[in-house]
C-alpha cells in the first residue's frame, strides 16, 4: 500500500515547492488573514454551512460569490503581469458531477468544508477533529485505488477556461464574468441561523424574532 502513497505525497510536496508561491511568511500570513476573516464572519460554524444546504442562511453564499468574482478580476490581471500562474484542472464530467455530489452532501451533514474544518480544529471542536481524520482516511482511500476511481470519472474534455473560448477578449471577460458574479454576491437576500455564542453576542433588537425574550 505505501509504496502507492510516499512517491504521490513526494510529488505533492515536490510540486508545491515548484510553483514559487512565495515565501512561508507570505504563505502565513495570507493564511492569517484567511483566518481572521472566517473568524469574523463566523463561517465556519456548523449553523452557516447547513443552513446554506437547507436555503435558511446565505451568507456562504454571499461570501462565495463575492470572493470568486473578486479573485477572478484580480488573479487575471496578476497572471497578465506576470506575478502568478494558472494551475488548471481537467474537466471530467462524471467525476465532477458524482464528487461534486458526495461532497456537497457531506458538508450539509457535517456542517463544515476543507477550509472552515481545521479553523474550527483550532477552536477545539473534536466533532470536527473526527470527521477530519475521516477526511484524512478518505484520501488515502483515494490514493491507494487512484486507478480505480480515475477509470470511474469518464473521459477528460480538457483544460478549458472562459478566456480560450473567448479569444481576444479575455480582459472584457474577466471583467464581465466577476462583475455578473459581485452583482450577484448582493443580489441574494441576507438569511442567517444563529448559534448559541451568536446570540449572546447579539442584541435584543438584532436577534431573530423567535429567539427574542419575550417581555
Amino acid at each position: 500500500m505505501f509504496e502507492h502513497i510516499i512517491p504521490r505525497m513526494t510529488e505533492m510536496f515536490t510540486t508545491v515547492a515548484n510553483e514559487a508561491h512565495g515565501s512561508v511568511y507570505t504563505v502565513f500570513f495570507i493564511g492569517f488573514v484567511f483566518g481572521v476573516l472566517i473568524q469574523y464572519s463566523r463561517v465556519d460554524k456548523f449553523e452557516k454551512i447547513a443552513g446554506f444546504a437547507m436555503l435558511r442562511d446565505t451568507v456562504v453564499p454571499k461570501m462565495l460569490f463575492l470572493a470568486i468574482g473578486i479573485a477572478s478580476i484580480g488573479l487575471y490581471f496578476l497572471i497578465d503581469a506576470g506575478y502568478a500562474s494558472y494551475h488548471v484542472k481537467p474537466i471530467t464530467l462524471a467525476g465532477l458531477i458524482f464528487g461534486g455530489a458526495i461532497f456537497g452532501a457531506s458538508m450539509a451533514i457535517f456542517g463544515k468544508c476543507p477550509g472552515t474544518g481545521p479553523i474550527s480544529i483550532a477552536e477545539g471542536r473534536i466533532d470536527v477533529l473526527v470527521g477530519a481524520i475521516g477526511g484524512i482516511f478518505g484520501g488515502l482511500v483515494f490514493t491507494v485505488y487512484f486507478d480505480v476511481f480515475e477509470s470511474l470519472m469518464g473521459k477528460s474534455l480538457g483544460k478549458i477556461t472562459l478566456t480560450e473560448i473567448f479569444v481576444g477578449n479575455e480582459a472584457m471577460t474577466a471583467l464581465i464574468f466577476g462583475a455578473i458574479l459581485i452583482a450577484v454576491s448582493f443580489a441574494i437576500p441576507l438569511r442567517q441561523e444563529f448559534d448559541e455564542l451568536d446570540l449572546k453576542q447579539l442584541s435584543e433588537d438584532e436577534k431573530p424574532l423567535q429567539e427574542k425574550t419575550p417581555n
